[in-house]
């Protein structure tokens, strides 16, 4: 049996396809449209060059998608590495130039040597439906916070009290700014007047929305330059908030809908702090198989929440933290551990013990992070939902 090994250096419209021997003698080197008929032709080319062929390819998304699925509809093995890890094996390589054909050989070679790589999976499509509302989530999101900045500096230019006294990411202050934004405009209006405006537009706490509002106007009755301007802006602004907030809350719904029809819904939303969002950016970042990371603590270091050893002669047990991680499941990790301390009395007992041992808030809250990946590891691999207590095992 002829083995063959295959690396793909990724691009947005083409591909650089190199397939090497088990003697890492280069057999076949080509530029690839990133088009369907052009790829199942070099797939067709490749297999004809061996019996088994294994790929590698260093995107696992984005312009590679067509090439993944293709092959892997075709039963093919495929590995992803990294970008920075080409980069970085490239360096052992003979020669220092760079070119797209280097990289696809640099990537065939590693398929060939390593046993440690991620191997690709067809993903669900519930996952893949959830990789896109998280991310358009989080590009709303932070579009969201670059306006609100905008509009917090905006209003402190030309009203600084009442941009102190407003709380922007709650609906009411969006409300009245949508209609006052001047000192004189609150002042003419008084108290009553503005909290009856505000009752018509079904603002909560009208009352004391009002009342800070038209003390902040009392505090100052200096007239700045481009006042007239600035307040256009600041209800433009203003309004492009609400805007973004009802697309966030709308794609909110959308998520957990789709969130619901996986199997795995009500396991990872038991876990206390994971809740619909994060559990779904959870299942985005991990693909809910469990399986493809073989260990706990394999994930734990994909999510970047397990420390690394840094020994060197007689210098051991110093611990640092990773570099090459997820970010977005390490956010996930961080953020669920960090609400569960308010809800799970288990996790608030872990937290403040480790707090007593000295560490710093942020390194207790991974170390919870870090113990909290196992329970949900366990959960997922067992099926069942989180209790407090875990169920006994009843001797046979």
């Amino acid at each position: 049996m002829t083995a063959i090994w295959a690396g793909i250096d990724a691009g947005k419209t083409h591909h650089h396809c190199v397939a090497i021997d088990e003697s890492g003698r280069r057999l076949l080197s080509r530029r690839v449209a990133n088009d369907e008929p052009d790829l199942i032709e070099l797939l067709a080319d490749v297999m004809d060059l061996g019996d088994e062929v294994t790929w590698g390819i260093d995107l696992a998304d984005g312009g590679a998608a067509l090439a993944i699925t293709i092959l892997l509809n075709h039963g093919q093995t495929m590995h992803y590495i990294s970008g920075r890890a080409v980069h970085r094996a490239s360096e052992s390589y003979r020669g220092e130039g760079k070119t797209d054909a280097k990289d696809a050989a640099v990537i065939a070679d590693q398929i060939r040597i390593r046993r440690d790589l991620h191997p690709l999976r067809i993903s669900d499509d519930t996952v893949t439906d959830l990789k896109i509302l998280t991310v358009r989530r989080m590009d709303l999101v932070a579009d969201r916070t670059r306006v609100i900045n905008r509009l917090r500096a905006q209003l402190n230019g030309i009203f600084p009290s009442l941009e102190r006294a407003l709380d922007l990411s709650n609906t009411g202050p969006l409300v009245l700014l949508t209609g006052y934004q001047t000192p004189a405009a609150l002042r003419r209006l008084g108290v009553r007047r503005l909290e009856a405006w505000l009752r018509n537009r079904k603002v909560n706490r009208a009352n004391r929305l009002a009342e800070a509002a038209v003390q902040a106007a009392e505090r100052q009755h200096t007239s700045l330059p481009g006042e007239t301007l600035a307040a256009q802006m600041v209800h433009t602004l203003a309004k492009e908030v609400m805007t973004l907030n009802e697309q966030v809350a709308e794609l909110d719904k959308r998520i957990e809908a789709r969130f619901r029809d996986h199997s795995s819904f009500d396991v990872i939303t038991s876990m206390p702090g994971l809740g619909v969002i994060l559990g779904a950016e959870f299942l985005a970042a991990t693909g809910g198989d469990m399986a493809a990371f073989g260990t706990p603590d394999r994930l734990a270091g994909f999510g970047g929440v397990a420390p690394l050893p840094r020994d060197s002669g007689k210098i051991s047990g110093n611990l640092k933290r990773p570099q090459r991680y997820n970010r977005r499941l390490q956010r996930v990790f961080y953020t669920s551990a960090f609400f569960s301390i308010r809800y799970c009395e288990d996790s608030r007992r872990f937290y403040e013990r480790k707090r007593a041992e000295g560490k710093r808030h942020t390194q207790a809250v991974l170390a919870l992070a870090r113990r909290r990946v196992n329970v949900l590891w366990a959960l997922l691999r067992d099926g069942r939902c989180y209790e407090p207590a875990p169920p006994i095992a009843l001797a046979t």
